[in-house]
């Protein structure tokens, strides 16, 4: 069986790397942006820094400022009659997760425009044409969206998150410059890298994972599990290292996959507009609880990884309640709740959280196959903390 690796076509790493925006627009012969991000963003001059490099080029641009957190198909659809109206051939989206989202789904309807509705677009859509150019410049250090096929819309309607998964909308770059991380406060810096540690460990432990996919994974829970705390005090350092290592994981499970932490996690952003960090972040301990007994030896190179000490001295039992035990020490120094509980999420929610959680696409992945009644099970503990 062949492995299939999608990657940006370009990438720009390290402080500074958004000075490398406008030779890019111009190589490329893009006429028109329209910039998707959202109003603080914007508030607190964070685009400005981006604008100020448009303006001073001379280059056209239009500013769609509506994405909110878990963006929904209405703001999908807004966004593709803000991009025909500004008559822009090309994006710039700046912001994590929901800006960069946001921009897949615009352009992959904008060049495919029979999934008009979005709704249609969940899962692996047949869609036949390449997004619209988009240039990611991510502002968060954690969903890695600036380099991965998948993005995640939500139904509000029906209170569901759904994630498409299409080789058509990966940016055509990506500039990953941790000075346009510096302005985040410390819970979304806690949140977001809390994420990036999910994809890492799930992305290792998931059943399409491989040598290459391996390899980037388990350097980025180095980096992460090593950075997150100085990232949080806003350390300069945390925030490169932060940067580079949720990028690593994003190319890493934008190929393989995920898992059953991130099937229960997209129901709590769609029931109670939980931040998607925070809610992987509380669920991660007790899904690995759930999982190890189907994970091998992998937890033992998690645990080395996170710079557990004396792994090869330990028996199986020993290195994988190690490895959660590193996971929620992690989790803690950083200042994530504990529980469901702790984060609203309601007891009589719990069975359809967990139907929910079965149809979520990245469920299927999981390395131990799951059941309604399993996840369940998973939940309560999440719920009681125990």
């Amino acid at each position: 069986m062949a492995n299939r690796f999608i990657l940006n076509e370009t990438s720009y790493h390290g402080k500074g790397a958004i000075k490398e925006l406008v030779g890019e627009v111009k190589s490329r012969g893009f006429k028109k942006a329209l910039i998707v991000t959202d109003k603080d963003l914007v508030k607190f001059k964070v685009v400005k820094k981006i604008t100020d490099l448009l303006d001073k080029a001379k280059l056209k641009y239009t500013i769609f400022d509506e994405v909110k957190a878990n963006p929904s198909v209405e703001v999908v659809q807004k966004g593709v009659k803000a991009f025909k109206k500004a008559k822009a051939d090309y994006m710039i989206a700046i912001g994590g997760g929901s800006p960069q989202d946001t921009a897949k789904g615009i352009g992959i309807i904008i060049n495919n425009p029979e999934f008009a509705d979005v709704i249609s677009l969940e899962g692996t859509a047949p869609t036949k044409n390449k997004c619209v150019p988009v240039i990611a410049i991510p502002t968060t250090a954690g969903t890695a969206a600036e380099t991965t096929i998948n993005y995640v819309i939500t139904d509000e309607k029906k209170r569901r998150k759904f994630v498409c998964v299409d080789p058509h909308d990966i940016p055509v770059v990506s500039i990953v410059d941790p000075d346009m991380m510096s302005s985040m406060p410390k819970g979304l810096t806690a949140a977001t890298g809390m994420d990036a540690l999910t994809h890492s460990i799930e992305g290792y432990t998931t059943k399409a994972a491989w040598e290459l996919s391996d390899t980037l994974n388990l350097k980025a829970i180095e980096i992460i599990s090593r950075s997150l705390r100085k990232a949080v005090q806003n350390d300069p350092e945390g925030r490169t290292d932060m940067a580079l290592g949720q990028y690593m994981t994003g190319m890493a499970f934008s190929n393989v996959g995920l898992g059953v932490v991130h099937g229960m996690a997209h129901p709590l952003s769609a029931f109670y507009d939980t931040p998607h960090g925070i809610a992987n972040a509380v669920l991660l301990p007790y899904v690995l609880e759930y999982n190890a007994p189907y994970t091998g030896t992998k937890f033992r190179d998690i645990a080395r990884a996170m710079g557990v000490k004396n792994v090869d001295k330990m028996t199986q039992k020993e290195y994988r309640e190690a490895t959660i035990k590193a996971v929620k020490k992690l989790a803690r120094d950083v200042g994530i709740p504990k529980t469901l509980k702790d984060i609203g999420v309601k007891k009589e929610d719990l069975e359809a959280l967990s139907e929910a959680a079965m149809a979520d696409v990245c469920t299927g992945g999981n390395p131990r196959p799951c059941s309604k009644k399993e996840i369940l099970a998973v939940y309560q503990k999440a719920f009681n903390g125990k």
